[in-house]
């Protein structure tokens, strides 16, 4: 039986101020994806994780967007968001929060990028759930945050951290630790 793609979620900024410097590592980052032969994974929102998809496409790669609308007009006209660049696209109807355990779960790894509230909240889901993640550190908000909340978790969930600041670097190596120590997802009640 052949493995199934390896699907790689970018999670962070969809607002607020993005530096020039920072949206061209998430579109070496979604590059970086395409070329490691994975599918990303994105709340189908603009800013950093749309920067990401677009260089995922640039490479021919595969792209899911999980969106909080019901609709195709409902995440155009309600939500602001993009859907351009984005292979299939995911309606859940459950809002913005609803949809980050979806989308959460719908990946294998879990990449932040940047990030506010809402990716704080996915990166809790993740690290709850035992998921592999990865920090692209020198994006800002909560991917520059990580190292100073992680002590006060003291939770062992089996969910590993890999940092970097090169993009290519981050997802070579999440992939290759994906690889050779599959996470074994637990169980939703014991996660508790």
């Amino acid at each position: 039986m052949e493995n199934p793609l390896i699907k790689i979620g970018v999670m962070g900024s969809a607002g607020g101020q993005m530096e020039d410097t920072i949206l061209a590592n998430c579109t070496e980052l979604g590059r970086a994806i395409a070329d490691a032969g994975c599918a990303i994974v994105t709340g189908g929102c603009p800013g950093l994780p749309h920067a990401a998809v677009q260089g995922c496409k640039e490479r021919g790669g595969i792209t899911v967007g999980v969106s909080p609308a019901m609709s195709l007009d409902e995440h155009v006209n309600r939500y602001g968001s993009p859907i351009d660049h984005i292979d299939v696209m995911i309606y859940t109807g459950s809002g913005l929060m609803g949809r980050e355990v979806i989308g959460v779960r719908s990946c294998d790894i879990v990449v932040v990028v940047g990030g506010r509230s809402g990716t704080l909240g996915e990166f809790a889901i993740a690290y709850d759930e035992g998921r592999p993640i990865g920090v692209l550190t020198g994006t800002g908000g909560v991917a520059d945050h990580v190292d100073d909340f992680l002590p006060v978790i003291k939770k062992a969930t089996g969910s590993r951290i890999t940092f970097d600041d090169n993009p290519r670097r981050l997802i070579e190596r999440c992939v290759a630790d994906y690889r050779t120590n599959p996470p074994r997802i637990r169980d939703r009640e014991a996660a508790g």
